[in-house]
């Protein structure tokens, strides 16, 4: 029976159906697919109805038809959405929001209107053909009539989206604008004047060729597409207050040089994705390879272990696969064929795993520096599936299996791996040895030393006595150490002779020994102590009484510690203290498994995914408009074919990174101009508004941090001096390294870089573009663009003296050097103007307003005005629009 609800009924009566303004496509299909797909869609059809195409709509289900044309009030579809019983309406309970009056509205006017939609609407096909789950194979390359856009592939393929549109490109950009883009492009700093008319001035043909590859070679481009790279990894450096340690690692720094190195060596793709999943069991006594592993231990969150393992199984299935798997959390993913139980699957690939950090040579405190890395602390651990998403319900009987989600229809080849000596136990590392023994004997030495002073001064005896048993507890400390460092060797090296029984033995009396020198010296110590504050002439009775009284507690204490040492030094057994901490002797294999079937050739997404973020980052829009998601919510790309020869291009070049930025920037669809005649702009944009066949180069603001990195580049100041620690955020404005090197995390973040959209430490597989006044703000007052414009206003005035017009080549000198062209003969004018009437202006400072800012810029304002008219207007041209942008 139909029962319809008051709230329909009431609507309904004053619906203005027919002449409504809704549109399918815009209002009715996403609703649907929010709303019902997942029970009625391409993954599941309930009742035998799908509603996620018009068509199998009007088609209706088991019980019939589920709308009527004619009369919409008379549709189950609305009944069943409008049903007030809980158990019966649709979302069910649970799945999602019931629909809001508008959005019935929205249904019922469809409804009366007839329920149109295009006819050339698909229909999802199931799930396991999506695209994006099919291998991609090379397609054949197009042939095209126009020999400028047959060299290179990538041309190819747009030039034959452009004939089906029939739009005409926009011409090549000048020489200008290219040299200026691909600086930007491939190392993120801007050309200086000699580099420009290298270029422009050059007279072979493979010129431009030849400089994409010096600057792939230039240690540079890895700092530039390092960045990219940590936007896409979620890169942040720890977070915490103080030595409170919340999110990320220490030190996590280490997997930025990683990241920075692989990228310059030039790396494959497929490598680096293994090494930062399973280093550690893919090369675990290796501490550069160790590094990469900073993917994960970038996870970290001290108060909960669920968001911590819920960000690995995320953002490794965002970042390598383009999938968002993190949506089956709580229930089976209402888009994508991937049930909840896969997602815990997945889950039980990361369980075991924690944290730990190796010491590097020369510095045994963890705080001050060391490798953070990831280790299987719990091999054994289970996962269990938390029902309805709920950590405090899991399903305890159950435990889920490591495996990959069923729609890949793949088996995760799981091996154990075998652990050596020093991923086992970490002091084995050869510098920790040599570094503790050193220690140990650089003690001894400074016994000995004070040893032999007491002896040349004649000391009195029971100086003497500290001295020698000084010496002597160092020397038994060494000994012990030495033993314990021998026997842990060889216990680690799983050696159960005779011989290392023997040495866990040795090395048990040593420190037996040692801690019996120990007792001794601290007792002669602390009863010389005492001797000296009894024979005190302090006049104050009580102030000496409590004195007396320390040093006898000091002595008490020390003669049980004595006391007790001499009990221990009496036993025989082989019990000993290790020299360090043990951890598992195998590591499950599992997130190797993983990365081996991540980064294997057959994986249909690894490829297609690693190649989209690299084509964005070049053009500024993706071949696949949602980066992290190739789901079936992603429809077939407009550019499928060039996506999937990029994604076997890539594989088939090991991997090769460089291989596809070469290939980019030497493609004329990338050396387009981004802007064309009225006309031909006209025509081209009445059939692509958005540019989504690339007729044109897409106009692009910088990233932050090569704004402010470009700042200090033109000036001249840039300290490109290359790792090392993070630098505090704070110190942004007055040190000059790039800016990929300062602290990035929660709350930890350049107000500069955050007010131009700097990527979010928590996420940001595409950054977004705002226009903010803010920005023009922060450029303006900025400490560093006035010290800067300051700097390089001198430095070229000095250099414009030497010609004809000196002030006319400061000009185009300005212009060459900030925007890497020549200004206008329009834009000459207005700088002399602004020039000569700044400089007068300024000559007048008791009828100036002072500006009371709060910074102050390191580099004070010149005391000449025509000079300091000259650094307001270099000043000027660091917040022109084309500073801050590719074009």
């Amino acid at each position: 029976m139909r029962v319809h609800s008051a709230f329909l009924a009431a609507f309904m009566i004053t619906s203005s159906s027919l002449g409504a303004d809704v549109d399918y496509e815009r209002d009715i299909k996403p609703l649907l697919r929010e709303k019902c797909a997942a029970c009625h869609g391409a993954l599941k059809q309930e009742a035998g109805l799908r509603l996620d195409a018009a068509k199998l709509i009007h088609k209706g289900g088991d019980s019939g038809a589920v709308i009527d044309v004619a009369n919409a009030a008379n549709s189950l579809l609305l009944d069943r959405v409008t049903e007030e019983d809980a158990d019966v309406r649709m979302p069910p309970e649970g799945e999602g929001e019931r629909l809001t009056p508008e959005q019935l509205q929205l249904v019922t006017d469809w409804i009366n209107a007839g329920a149109d939609a295009p006819p050339d609407e698909a229909i999802p096909t199931d799930p396991a053909e999506h695209w994006a789950y099919q291998s991609p194979v090379r397609p054949a390359v197009p042939s095209v009539e126009n020999a400028e856009w047959q060299t290179n592939p990538i041309d190819a393929f747009i030039a034959q989206q452009h004939r089906k549109a029939k739009v005409t490109p926009a011409g090549v950009a000048d020489e200008h604008a290219l040299v200026r883009r691909l600086y930007f492009d491939l190392i993120g700093l801007p050309p200086n004047r000699d580099q420009v008319d290298q270029f422009v001035n050059a007279e072979s043909d493979d010129a431009f060729s030849i400089l994409v590859d010096e600057l792939l070679e230039s240690p540079h481009h890895g700092e530039r597409w390092g960045r990219h790279w940590m936007d896409v990894w979620r890169y942040s450096d720890w977070n915490g207050y103080k030595n409170q340690l919340r999110g990320s690692q220490r030190h996590i720094w280490r997997w930025r040089d990683w990241i920075i190195e692989s990228i310059n060596e030039d790396k494959g793709y497929d490598r680096m994705v293994m090494e930062m999943l399973a280093g550690d069991e893919i090369a675990p006594d290796d501490l550069d390879v160790l590094r990469a592993t900073g993917f994960l231990a970038r996870n970290y969150h001290n108060s909960n272990r669920n968001i911590w393992l819920d960000a690995a199984v995320e953002h490794t299935a965002k970042a390598f696969l383009g999938m968002t798997v993190n949506c089956a959390r709580c229930h089976d993913h209402k888009f994508d064929p991937i049930a909840q139980h896969d997602y815990y699957a997945m889950r039980a690939v990361f369980e075991p795993h924690n944290v730990r950090t190796e010491r590097i040579p020369g510095q045994p405190n963890f705080v001050t520096d060391g490798v953070p890395r990831v280790f299987d602390a719990e091999p054994e651990s289970s996962t269990f599936l938390f029902v309805r998403g709920n950590e405090k319900h899991f399903d305890k009987d159950s435990p889920v299996s490591a495996a990959l989600p069923a729609v890949f229809n793949a088996q995760l080849n799981i091996e154990p791996v075998t652990l050596p000596p020093v991923a086992v136990f970490p002091a084995l590392w050869p510098h920790i040895e040599a570094e503790d023994i050193g220690r140990a004997e650089a003690q001894v030495a400074a016994a000995q030393k004070q040893l032999d002073k007491s002896r040349s001064e004649n000391a009195d005896e029971s100086r003497s006595v500290v001295a020698r048993l000084r010496l002597e507890s160092a020397q038994a400390k060494l000994n012990s150490l030495r033993a314990r460092f021998a026997a842990d060797k060889a216990k680690y090296a799983n050696d159960n002779s005779q011989a290392s029984a023997n040495l866990a033995k040795a090395a048990a009396k040593a420190e037996r020994t040692a801690s019996l020198a120990k007792a001794q010296f601290e007792l002669a110590d602390k009863q010389a102590k005492l001797t000296v504050a009894e024979a005190s002439d302090e006049a104050d009775a009580a102030k000496k009484k409590a004195v007396v009284e320390k040093a006898r507690k000091a002595v008490d204490a020390a003669r049980k510690q004595l006391t007790t040492a001499e009990t221990a030094a009496k036993k025989k057994d082989a019990k000993y203290t290790s020299i360090g901490k043990a951890y598992p002797a195998t590591s499950t294999g599992r997130r190797l498994a993983l990365a081996k079937w991540i980064a294997d050739s057959k994986n249909p997404l690894t490829a297609r995914v690693a190649v989209n973020h690299i084509w964005l980052r070049h053009f500024g829009e993706p071949l696949v408009a949602n980066t992290f998601d190739f789901g079936l919510r992603s429809p077939r790309p407009e550019h499928a074919d060039l996506l999937d020869w990029l994604a076997v291009e890539l594989m088939e070049h090991q991997w090769s990174m460089k291989h596809i930025h070469r290939l980019i920037v030497t493609s004329r669809t990338w050396q387009l101009k981004s802007s064309a005649d009225a006309s031909l702009a006209t025509a081209n944009e009445k059939i692509d508004t958005d540019n989504r066949l690339y007729w044109r180069a897409n106009v692009r603001r910088l990233d932050a941090e090569v704004i402010r990195d470009s700042v200090l580049h033109v000036a001249g100041s840039l300290d490109l001096k290359q790792g090392g620690a993070d630098i505090d955020y704070a110190d942004g404005e007055t040190i000059p390294r790039r800016s990929v090197y300062f602290r990035h995390a929660y709350e930890k973040q350049m107000t500069m870089l955050v007010l131009f959209d700097a990527a979010g430490p928590n996420e940001c597989y595409r950054r977004s573009e705002s226009i903010i006044p803010q920005q023009a703000l922060a450029l303006a007052n900025s400490t560093l663009s006035l010290s800067e414009s300051r700097n390089l206003a001198r430095s070229l005035w000095d250099e414009a003296q030497n010609g004809e017009q000196p002030e006319t080549y400061f000009i185009q000198l300005a212009f060459k050097q900030l925007l890497a062209r020549s200004p206008t003969d329009s834009e000459t004018i207005a700088c002399r103007g602004f020039l000569k009437q700044q400089a007068t202006v300024l000559s007048s400072p008791e009828s100036l307003t002072k500006f009371e800012g709060k910074e102050v810029a390191l580099v004070e304002a010149s005391g000449d005005p025509d000079l300091r008219a000259k650094e307001n207007l270099i000043h000027v041209l660091m917040n022109h629009n084309d500073f801050v942008t590719i074009r």
